[in-house]
């Protein structure tokens, strides 16, 4: 599921205090109300609106959300802590002035992380008047609960994994460290013990090897067995990590590697010979005459390994211009520009 910065949804910083966070949210709901505004975006947006609200309005649910710490982005993989994703709620709404976007009316982001905070809810919401505005009506009846045994596929967590050419090439396995966020065990996510500091969910660094298979290429999903979330039965998910390039020096073209190989002007028009760096050592390759800038030169076997062999490298030509040209070498530029 995607992550949702409820800050970046009401327009405030961090650390905005109750009246800041209310008069946003009032100024927004005029705004985005179904009442005054008919299209479908403004529905989705009132509805991202009355979440982040209920977040941020509440202290306790405002310190756990917090505690998943401030270098999240809006709209990253999210992966909920274990324990919590097997909580959902519902509300039976009653009331002419009700509007249901069905269920809760929350994303599951919401629900897998306050999900069992809201038990309660029902007659809390029921007549809430949020920020001057009565959304709900009254007469709404208390929120049901519920637990279930989780899916296998809810034990599963999947993150990204940015890797370079070089780690790809050398074979060796990735250590990688990432935040495991889990429920609390002494007080059952409840979030009543100095353990978890009140929020219910405790964190702490993981670290796992990962091997990437031969042949790996961009968005590619490597599995790492058992060690996703565990449940009370004693189930346990895999740990999924999709594959990202990310390298200053080489670009990806499917299989094969790209890298920028630079040369001036008169070597473009005359040819050479240029000495260039690989995963497989240094090499020379000559440069016809004439070459353009974007000009690839395929370099066999000179990529990445793969199940049988290496892929190509293309080296990919690109002409500068040299700064801090003498006067007697632009003369000589403006009497070649005449010739040509």
């Amino acid at each position: 599921m995607k992550y949702k910065d409820y800050y970046e949804i009401l327009g405030v910083s961090r650390d905005a205090d109750a009246a800041a966070i209310k008069s946003a949210y009032r100024k927004l709901a005029r705004k985005y109300h179904p009442d005054v505004n008919k299209t479908k975006e403004a529905e989705e947006k009132f509805k991202d609106i009355n979440e982040a609200y209920e977040v941020l309005s509440d202290k306790a649910k405002r310190q756990r959300y917090d505690s998943l710490g401030s270098n999240w982005q809006g709209g990253a993989d999210y992966t909920p802590p274990p324990g919590f994703e097997n909580f959902s709620f519902n509300f039976n709404q009653g009331g002419a002035q009700s509007f249901d976007f069905g269920g809760s009316g929350f994303s599951d982001f919401f629900s897998s992380l306050f999900g069992d905070m809201m038990g309660n809810m029902g007659n809390q919401r029921a007549g809430r008047n949020y920020g001057g505005f009565d959304f709900t009506g009254g007469g709404g009846s208390a929120g049901q609960k519920r637990t279930r045994q989780p899916k296998p596929e809810d034990l599963d967590i999947t993150k990204n994994l940015n890797v370079t050419a070089k780690e790809i090439f050398d074979g060796k396995p990735i250590s990688v460290t990432f935040n495991d966020i889990e429920k609390c065990t002494q007080c059952n996510g409840n979030g009543y013990c100095s353990n978890c500091g009140g929020t219910g969910i405790v964190s702490h660094p993981k670290t796992v090897k990962v091997k990437l298979p031969k042949g790996i290429t961009e968005g590619k999903k490597v599995r790492l067995k058992g060690e996703g979330k565990s449940d009370a039965y004693g189930n346990k998910g895999d740990l999924y990590f999709v594959v990202h390039f990310k390298d200053s020096e080489y670009d990806f073209d499917g299989e094969n590697l790209v890298k920028e190989v630079e040369i001036t002007p008169p070597e473009a028009v005359l040819g050479c010979s240029k000495e260039i760096a690989t995963l497989h050592g240094k090499i020379n390759i000559k440069i016809p005459a004439g070459v353009s800038s974007g000009q690839s030169l395929r370099l066999k076997q000179m990529g990445l390994p793969k199940t049988s062999g290496y892929s190509d490298l293309n080296a990919k030509i690109k002409i500068v211009i040299p700064k801090n040209m003498t006067k007697e070498v632009v003369d000589l530029y403006k009497k070649i520009q005449k010739l040509s």
